[in-house]
């Protein structure tokens, strides 16, 4: 090796015994604790969360440096890529008017909620993810999943996050205007409990910008590179996705790098 770089062998052995710079430690500290937490994370977090993780656990270091050593260690947060729809808007039904108007601000809870359905392929077949995210923390506070996308979908992710919000009234609930979202029994579902229904106008994803992006994100962190060899098994993934990781401990940048249950617990 010496004879092809061309240094002598006293060299070689001169710089294999030098001690290692404190620059060098603590890039190899820092290194290790990146590693940790991206393993941690299931290569879920870029290195802007990683950054964040490593300042809440006491170590001030850039995101850029963090970067950086990322890239050399080949550490590369799952990749996005584009998905299709799901909406079936091609109906007779009523619609609501869109009283968001992409405002996806809210600065109390129970005001605003947003609605969708995206779906997971299995060895078995198709299922579909019907979610209800609170803006105010954006925390996923009610979902459902069937192997079918009907009314009772969207029905029993409205019911839940009734349920674990305590059934308040008055709050916007927006969506897309879907055959599920325009149906009797979900419309009914909104009358009973004094709820605003609000819809996206026809084919506009960025009026329903907020929940098309956490879409985005639980495809690319919870389900690229998976594979399902059965429905029941998606399922509990996807619970592990939502209650567990995405709620409890996913940092989020639009609540100050918190986790929705934790911003939540702060501003209590």
């Amino acid at each position: 090796m010496c004879r092809v770089l061309k240094v002598s062998a006293s060299g070689y052995y001169h710089w294999l015994s030098k001690p290692i710079t404190k620059r060098k430690q603590r890039n190899n500290f820092l290194s290790e604790k990146i590693e940790f937490y991206f393993l941690k994370e299931n290569r879920r977090a870029d290195y802007r969360r990683i950054a964040r993780r490593l300042k809440k656990g006491g170590i001030l270091v850039s995101v850029n440096h963090v970067a950086k050593l990322m890239k050399a260690k080949s550490l590369r947060a799952k990749a996005a890529r584009k998905f299709k729809a799901t909406t079936n808007s091609k109906h007779s039904l009523p619609v609501a008017p869109n009283l968001l108007e992409q405002n996806f601000e809210a600065n109390i809870p129970n005001h605003k909620w947003v609605c969708d359905i995206t779906y997971v392929w299995t060895e078995e077949g198709w299922i579909y993810v019907a979610t209800v995210m609170e803006l105010y923390s954006r925390m996923i506070i009610g979902w459902s999943i069937s192997d079918r996308m009907t009314a009772i979908l969207v029905v029993n992710a409205l019911e839940m996050a009734l349920g674990k919000r305590g059934y308040p009234t008055g709050v916007i609930v927006h969506s897309d205007r879907g055959s599920q979202y325009c149906s009797t029994i979900y419309q009914k579902l909104i009358k009973d409990n004094s709820l605003i229904c609000s819809m996206s106008k026809r084919g506009d994803c960025f009026d329903n910008a907020a929940i098309e992006s956490w879409n985005h994100s639980f495809k690319v962190e919870a389900i690229l590179g998976e594979k399902f060899q059965t429905r029941s098994e998606a399922v509990n993934h996807i619970f592990e996705y939502i209650e567990v990781y995405y709620n409890r401990e996913r940092l989020h940048s639009k609540i100050g790098y918190l986790s929705p249950k934790d911003f939540e617990s702060m501003v209590a």
